[in-house]
């Protein structure tokens, strides 16, 4: 079953890219860290029931696991989302823009941090394959053209967020891959909410966003609502059952198919076509990800 371990990764990102090009965009009338909070929140009340009694696996877990939860909550479940949602209200949601150019940078701090925290070694091919996916990623998504950085005055801020963005979720892939060693994907998963949920709140309190909740409305609610049974509790059981088989540098490579899905969603829901080159970088990114998941990145633990 291993082999088909970085497809539910792909997947996963895949739910993710849905989430951030059709569904996010609609919660932008409310505080980025009001939206974290609630949709964090929905998840956690709705596994409540099925996961709660499953919570004694946690006996098993030793501080360092504790520690690699709780950094996958920060940088993953609040700063990374928060981060990544904060550089686009600066850029005005330009269409794939400098946010999406940092946001390539993920792998590389992702592999480097797997290097350094857990000792995987991937071999040359694995650099070789994991570079020409993040090259196709980048002409998939400007063509042979630079991209464009006239977004306005807040360019540099953007930047910076998406840089921390990038960051953030290379982190948390790796502390995630060090948590799920003994414990099951599916307690791991709501551990992630359980305390993602828990740093949100006093964040929350603090900045006084929680004053805004009864700007949400109905619609808002639904949009919630469908984040959770998909790109929220589905997509992260998803990747964390592919994470728990396959090693942190293969899984931040498979999830490169975020860009290939938000060039498929920006064709189907805004008509912007991509060009011969973007197509041949939309190639070059998927093969790269074939060939990358048959290098030597399973884990052996």
């Amino acid at each position: 079953m291993n082999k088909f371990a970085p497809f539910f990764v792909i997947v996963a990102a895949s739910l993710w890219g849905v989430d951030s090009i059709v569904l996010r965009p609609s919660l932008y009338n409310l505080p980025v860290t009001l939206v974290v909070m609630i949709e964090t929140g929905i998840v956690v009340l709705i596994l409540s029931p099925f996961l709660l009694p499953k919570l004694n696996q946690s006996k098993v877990l030793e501080s360092k696991d504790w520690l690699a939860f709780l950094a996958v909550a920060l940088f993953g479940g609040a700063i990374g989302t928060m981060a990544i949602t904060k550089a686009l209200f600066y850029v005005n949601f330009v269409n794939l823009s400098v946010v999406v150019l940092i946001q390539k940078l993920q792998p590389v701090f992702a592999i480097l941090l797997a290097a350094i925290l857990l000792k995987e070694k991937p071999g040359k091919q694995f650099y070789l394959w994991g570079g020409i996916a993040i090259a196709g990623a980048y002409f998939m998504t400007f063509g042979i053209s630079l991209p464009n950085f006239e977004t306005g005055g807040k360019t540099a801020e953007a930047a910076m967020y998406a840089l921390l963005a990038a960051f953030s979720f290379g982190a948390s892939t790796v502390f995630s891959k060090r948590g799920l060693r003994n414990i099951s994907f599916e307690v791991a998963s709501y551990l992630r909410f359980v305390l993602t949920f828990l740093i949100l709140i006093p964040i929350v309190l603090v900045q006084g966003s929680h004053e805004q909740i009864t700007t949400v409305t109905s619609d808002n609610w639904m949009i919630f609502l469908i984040i959770a049974f998909t790109s929220g509790a589905p997509a992260l059981f998803l990747y964390y059952y592919g994470l728990k088989r396959i090693s942190a540098s293969l899984s931040t490579i498979c999830e490169l198919s975020f860009p290939l899905t938000a060039i498929i969603l920006e064709y189907l829901i805004h008509g912007n076509i991509m060009t011969p080159v973007q197509w041949l970088g939309a190639l070059i990114l998927l093969y790269s990800i074939v060939k990358v998941s048959g290098q030597r990145g399973y884990d052996v633990d």
